[in-house]
């Protein structure tokens, strides 16, 4: 089943946050085994009520006054979900049977423009994670317990988002984020593409199956907003700019209803990639790959690295990745590597720069990483990635407390300003309430 977007209505022009919308889901059910049977298709409430009904394998449902799906701390009962229920009756040679399948529908809708990231027409601001499947006892995978984990911290952190690094998670991941509000940019697994031959037709014509199977796994998750097909692509190399626009494209057929974008640790100048995507994503750590302990330089590259790529494409930036590694209870006055201290210092020179330019056109920062984890042995890892803010047993390091603080502020100004729009829209509503 294929639930659409759902679409705001009003009076004219005037538009409001309030739940005076008609929403719009679109459905197409696939039935295999005969071609003689009957489909009822029904949306429900949370309450159970039926609040809209159609036949047939294609249609489209009318919500009025429908509930938006909203994101966590953005509106006051976020995470809105019907259930899209379908009947099926088919006629066999054994006689008439009947099979049941229900799912859950969030009525929401995505725009980008040159300077934000709309949802529900509303300007959203990603303060989030990335993340891996990984820790300590069961490794690399999903494991319930810690999924529980995870996301009453990712609620006690004040975080809104997180990019699914680098790599489709669990399905039961998903669902969570669409109960909680939790918002994704969903990643396929195309990180190492940084040889020449990386851009083969072989590996272009693989790469769009990757992407057919996830959009058809994930495009019904209300939480999944945006589609980023890779990580750090070495996209600065001569072949990258026919292979980014051909997989954009692609992706954009498959699914129009959500921006595309992937992750870009190249120069601005050199990158052939950026000119198809729709936001700017960028991995940076100033400070910590390179002029180490310099924590004086970030601002200056910060600031002008961001104003490089939006004079260059006019689209919004997302920072999708910076940090810098700590070892849990290392510290250091003055602020040394791999001290917690360093950590929270360099997160502190970043988000000054952030502030600045999240006023304008920067749309989101996502740190690197939500916790430690294991990677292959080398001289340059100490029992893994250390650039968490919290550890691989999920305890919080100083920088986690920085976030949470720097979070919930952001939280508090999203709400006071949809809390203003709520009350001008009540004053000047052409509806009545």
């Amino acid at each position: 089943m294929d639930p659409g977007p759902g679409h705001e209505g009003g009076a004219e022009d005037w538009q409001c946050p309030l739940p005076c919308h008609c929403g719009l889901v679109d459905y197409q059910v696939s039935v295999q085994g005969s071609e003689y049977f009957q489909l009822e298709v029904r949306l429900l409430d949370q309450e159970g009520k039926v609040v809209a009904q159609g036949t047939g394998g294609r249609g489209q449902l009318q919500v009025p006054n429908a509930h938006l799906w909203w994101p966590y701390l953005m509106h006051e009962h976020p995470a809105y979900l019907y259930s899209l229920e379908v009947r099926l009756t088919a006629q066999t040679a054994a006689g008439a049977v009947s099979d049941f399948y229900a799912l859950p529908v969030g009525i929401r809708t995505v725009a980008v423009t040159e300077r934000r990231f709309l949802i529900n027409g509303k300007p959203f601001y990603f303060h989030g994670v990335n993340k891996h499947e990984d820790a300590d006892i069961r490794g690399r995978g999903f494991d319930w317990p810690l999924l529980v984990k995870d996301f009453n911290l990712l609620r006690w952190l004040g975080a809104n988002a997180f990019r699914t690094s680098h790599y489709p998670y669990a399905e039961e991941v998903m669902q969570l984020c669409d109960r909680y509000g939790i918002v994704v940019i969903d990643e396929s697994p195309g990180v190492g593409i940084v040889l020449a031959q990386s851009y083969s037709n072989e590996s272009l014509q693989h790469h769009l199956q990757v992407m057919e199977e996830l959009v058809r796994r994930d495009k019904n998750h209300p939480a999944v907003v945006m589609w980023s097909v890779a990580n750090e692509p070495a996209s600065f190399l001569k072949p990258a700019g026919y292979y980014f626009k051909t997989l954009i494209a692609h992706t954009k057929a498959l699914d129009p209803s959500r921006p595309v974008t992937f992750v870009t640790n190249s120069n601005y100048e050199a990158d052939l990639g950026a000119p198809y995507v729709d936001v700017i994503c960028v991995n940076s750590y100033y400070s910590w790959y390179h002029d180490y302990g310099h924590l004086e330089v970030i601002q200056l590259h910060l600031a002008t690295e961001f104003e490089n790529w939006y004079r260059t494409y006019q689209k919004p930036i997302i920072q999708s990745e910076y940090g810098a590694g700590s070892i849990a209870g290392f510290h250091q006055d003055p602020p040394l590597m791999f001290s917690e201290e360093y950590q929270k210092g360099l997160l502190e020179q970043y988000h000054l720069v952030l502030d600045q330019k999240r006023k304008d056109y920067v749309v989101g920062e996502l740190i690197w990483n939500f916790a430690d984890f294991m990677t292959d042995q080398s001289p340059q890892r100490v029992l893994g990635n250390k650039k968490g803010i919290f550890t691989r047993q999920r305890q919080p390091k100083a920088a986690a407390f920085l976030l949470r603080e720097r979070y919930w502020k952001l939280a508090n100004e999203t709400m006071y300003h949809l809390s203003a729009a709520k009350s001008q829209c009540l004053e000047n509503s052409p509806f009545s309430f």
